[in-house]
């Protein structure tokens, strides 16, 4: 594996180290009891997770809200940042679905990751935390994760949040469930996100792509366990086939909202990605694919994982008005330095084309 997977040796300490808290394929055993125990548990806040996730980051604050949904209600975790500028202008709203094959994950795993996107965007957050398999199946979580967006929506005029910039985010299941929202405002003429990120989204549940068939022993993702985690989402056969359960099989993607896909070069789930946007582009929608260099699976929660810094600067990009297929790959202080350049550019310009008018008014 090592040879395919050519990662730097503080990648492979940081997954060795995350495997100790994920497991490797361990929990495709699991009982139903099991799982809920696994998720029930908090990640210990000491340096060893800091190391593997993210610091703590500062200046940040958190609000839990109980979301309403179909019989019942889950929890969303509000981050907002309290820098001067964001006390005094409204800012955009990022909602944010979490990965974990619709069977892990919560909003203590993906908090310091919030947290971060937080502060590096200048945006509020909503981390949304839907109900998951097997105790709940399919269409379960893209329903909760379709009402608490709605709950969002309407909730903007409490927060100081432009209701014109409402983003969707989404990680792994999380891109999945985050398409299937995209798909449910359109068809319900619901209010439509003003754009999509996904992170590697799984999008054809039918799992035939050659990146899966390639990269099926992925250090962060396997062949076994996508098995897995599509078997515990579906209640029958026939689910897989859904537009909410495959977005990549809707028979219309039209009019869905501009959306930028990141995976990374080692990810099994990149054709999914890359498909998407190829699919979305025949169907007349703004979509754009971004491919990260020796990036794997669920790089997102890594501070320190190839293409973490550039995906921040990114999703910065996109809400700051960038259309999708202009997006670069690029770290915050080379978008610095290009926006310095630009500026430069400009002001050269100006003033040659200011002194071209002035000498054509003296020759007048």
């Amino acid at each position: 594996m090592a040879e395919k997977y050519t990662l730097s040796g503080k990648m492979w300490k940081m997954l060795r180290l995350a495997e100790k808290y994920t497991g490797r394929d361990t929990h495709v055993a699991l009982t139903e009891e099991a799982i809920n125990r696994t998720n029930r548990k908090d990640l210990p806040k000491n340096w060893r997770v800091h190391n593997i996730f993210y610091p703590e980051t500062k200046g940040i604050s958190c609000t839990n809200y109980v979301i309403p949904v179909t019989e019942g209600a889950v929890t969303g975790r509000y981050y907002d940042s309290n820098n001067a500028q964001s006390r005094t202008s409204l800012k955009p709203l990022i909602v944010v679905f979490h990965g974990g094959g619709w069977v892990f994950g919560n909003i203590d795993l993906y908090d310091l990751y919030c947290k971060n996107l937080a502060k590096a965007t200048d945006s509020a957050i909503l981390l949304v935390d839907y109900r998951l398999a097997p105790k709940y199946k399919f269409p379960v979580a893209v329903e909760d994760c379709y009402d608490a967006y709605l709950w969002a929506v309407n909730g903007v005029k409490y927060w100081k949040v432009d209701p014109d910039r409402i983003f969707l985010l989404g990680d792994s299941c999380g891109g999945n469930l985050a398409a299937g929202v995209a798909l449910l405002c359109r068809d319900r003429k619901a209010h439509k996100p003003n754009g999509m990120i996904l992170f590697s989204p799984l999008v054809d549940a039918r799992l035939r792509t050659p990146s899966i068939e390639e990269y099926s022993d992925s250090p962060t993702l396997t062949l076994k366990q996508l098995r897995f985690f599509v078997d515990s989402y579906m209640r029958e056969q026939k689910d897989i086939l859904s537009p909410l359960f495959s977005p990549l099989l809707s028979a219309d993607l039209s009019r869905l909202p501009d959306t930028l896909v990141i995976a990374g070069s080692l990810d099994p789930l990149k054709d999914d990605g890359r498909l998407f946007v190829e699919a979305m582009k025949e169907a007349g929608g703004n979509a754009h694919y971004i491919e990260i260099e020796d990036a794997v699976h669920g790089f997102i929660l890594h501070k320190k994982a190839e293409g973490s810094a550039e995906s921040d600067c990114m999703v910065r990009q996109v809400i700051s008005g960038r259309p999708v297929n202009k997006v670069q790959e690029m770290t915050e202080a080379e978008l610095r330095r290009e926006n310095k350049t630009q500026m430069q550019q400009a002001s050269a310009k100006f003033q040659k084309e200011h002194e071209e008018r002035a000498k054509q008014q003296i020759k007048e």
